[in-house]
């Protein structure tokens, strides 16, 4: 007999993971971190705390989970950016890195790991390691991937990384933490991703 789960099961597991990490986040955001327990994320959830134990043994790896999934890239599996071509391939990682800053929940997470950095600076090391890195090691090996295709000449991409991440993220994501109506229109937000590949593609274009 097959001791895999059904995928009834599998899909009821999931759904209460998503339930688990909505009302986490939402608890973290209303009360802090700190003010936020394990029993009260799991009533709010609808779960037993057998249930959110079994998935999350204590409160930072939900918090872990939480900033994972948050920058998880839903078409990481799809095509990747053309490294032959860098207009066309950092225009494809801007608009995916502005879907990314502007999904719903970004800034309230930012927000719930400034406020609790001084008394729990693993907060701030889970979005750091769990969350950023990864996305921006994505970016930084596209830019040697088009070194490496003719396309770009890239000595540190890590550093044109940074360029290229900061300049859209300065615009469309660092003002949303200080300022509670800062919505650029669309409009508004493209020119910025085209105005960052542009002044990329100046610097680093063959």
């Amino acid at each position: 007999m097959s001791t895999e789960p059904s995928a009834y099961h599998r899909r009821v597991a999931e759904e209460k993971r998503a339930a688990i990490l909505k009302a986490a986040t939402d608890l973290f955001l209303a009360s802090g971190y700190d003010g936020t327990s394990l029993a009260k994320i799991a009533e709010a959830a609808g779960v037993s705390k057998a249930t959110l134990f079994k998935q999350f043994p204590t409160k930072a790896a939900l918090f872990d989970a939480i900033v994972t999934e948050s920058w998880q890239v839903e078409d990481a599996a799809g095509p990747q950016p053309p490294a032959e071509d860098l207009p066309a391939g950092l225009t494809s990682i801007g608009h995916r890195y502005v879907e990314l800053l502007t999904r719903p929940g970004m800034t309230a997470l930012f927000r719930i790991v400034i406020a609790e950095l001084p008394r729990f600076p693993e907060l701030g090391e889970a979005q750091f390691s769990r969350g950023k890195m990864p996305y921006f090691e994505s970016v930084s090996r596209y830019l040697a991937d088009a070194g490496r295709a003719g396309s770009a000449k890239v000595d540190d991409p890590d550093l044109a990384a940074t360029q290229f991440l900061g300049m859209i993220s300065n615009f469309v994501f660092w003002p949303t933490l200080l300022l509670t109506d800062w919505a650029p229109e669309r409009a508004a937000i493209e020119q910025a991703v085209d105005e960052a590949v542009s002044t990329m593609c100046a610097r680093y274009r063959l």
